[in-house]
């Protein structure tokens, strides 16, 4: 089957949720025979770039490094180009991308969306831009011939908003080893089991700010690491870098990846997420993955992720996030909770099911049944 790919801003090496779900789903779908090609957008790409990664072959186009502009520019190149390459299914990730799934039906392809969230609900965008992401979750949901979401949240919100049923495809995490070194910890100033984590782009919405607002009102001798950085420096961005440049217990990381991400979740004391908007956050599930002791806002995708109550606190509230963090960071994490955690990503969240069913997905769709 030859499958391309589009909606994402490509891998490896790029920020971002759909990137790295993207980075794990494709690989193995061409190791169970897929011809895969993935449309990458030159701006994110390190240099030198890859033409093939793990089986999986690139196709690298230009698009304006302008947050309005990128993603539908790239898209609809991107499918004109997939409509000239006569591919069996494009598969297409994010509302955004959505816009151009018509074009798509048009020029006779067979194709399947991912939402993994309301993008829409995101702060950083403007009126303008949130009524087009809108439309595009609305025309990309409504003429995609199969469309997969990450968790049953967003499948309940495309079944009440545009009536269809979604195939509910969760994101995965693979569970790893160890790290027994802590030595990549030291350019930051951290200490193992004395630093708080939070992890993802400096943007309006992710509630970094809250987090650092909740911490400096804590009398503890540990540090607060942010690792991520802006896509496009805005306001928020250069005010939350001036403002951590201020901070004498907190530390920008910038973008980690590798085995100095390994390193980061494996020896934190606590894990934070004070996301206000997500679709299933695949960093909550790699800090499981590692043990983690974590500290989630209350938002519904968060708690599609089934943790014991007490580990979520009130999006938006730096009081009740700053009182149970400094609970958990005198308590940390049992063995107990920890292996609970652990058959929770087994049994729910493994990669290898979710590259399976979205195959089946595939299937379905190129066998005319979607």
């Amino acid at each position: 089957m030859k499958v391309l790919v589009t909606g994402t801003r490509g891998f490896p090496g790029v920020q971002g949720g759909v990137e790295t779900h993207c980075e794990q789903l494709y690989p193995r779908l061409a190791r169970l025979g897929c011809r895969v090609g993935v449309f990458r957008r030159k701006p994110y790409l390190p240099e030198p770039r890859q033409r093939t990664y793990r089986g999986v072959r690139f196709l690298d186009l230009w698009c304006p490094r302008v947050p309005c502009l990128e993603a539908f520019v790239h898209t609809l190149a991107s499918v004109v180009l997939a409509g000239l390459r006569r591919t069996d299914l494009l598969h297409v990730h994010s509302v955004g991308p959505g816009l151009c799934v018509p074009i798509a039906r048009l020029l006779g392809m067979k194709v399947v969306l991912t939402v993994q969230g309301a993008d829409y609900e995101r702060k950083k965008w403007g009126p303008l831009a949130r009524a087009m992401l809108r439309l595009g979750e609305r025309l990309g949901a409504r003429n995609a011939n199969r469309t997969i979401a990450v968790s049953q949240h967003v499948q309940e919100l495309l079944h009440r908003r545009h009536g269809i049923k979604a195939a509910c495809i969760p994101n995965g995490v693979d569970v790893p080893s160890f790290p027994a070194s802590s030595r990549c910890l030291a350019k930051w100033g951290l200490e193992p089991g004395r630093y708080v984590l939070a992890i993802g782009r400096l943007e309006p919405g992710k509630g970094f700010d809250e987090l650092i607002d909740a911490f400096s009102g804590l009398q503890v001798d540990w540090k607060l690491a942010i690792a991520g950085r802006a896509d496009h420096p805005s306001t928020y961005s250069r005010d939350l870098e001036a403002r951590v440049g201020r901070a004498e217990r907190v530390v920008l990381t910038g973008f980690v990846q590798g085995e100095e991400l390994a390193q980061l979740y494996a020896h934190c004391g606590l894990f934070v997420l004070p996301s206000h908007h997500e679709g299933l956050p695949i960093a909550l599930l790699e800090a499981l993955s590692y043990g983690c002791s974590v500290l989630a806002s209350d938002i519904p995708a968060n708690r599609a992720v089934p943790l014991r109550p007490d580990r979520y606190f009130e999006m938006g509230s730096a009081e009740d996030l700053r009182e149970k963090a400094a609970g958990w960071m005198e308590r940390g994490i049992s063995e107990e909770e920890k292996q609970q955690n652990l058959r929770l990503l087994r049994e729910h969240y493994d990669w290898d099911v979710v590259v399976r069913r979205t195959l089946d997905v595939y299937r379905e769709v190129v066998g005319g049944n979607g």
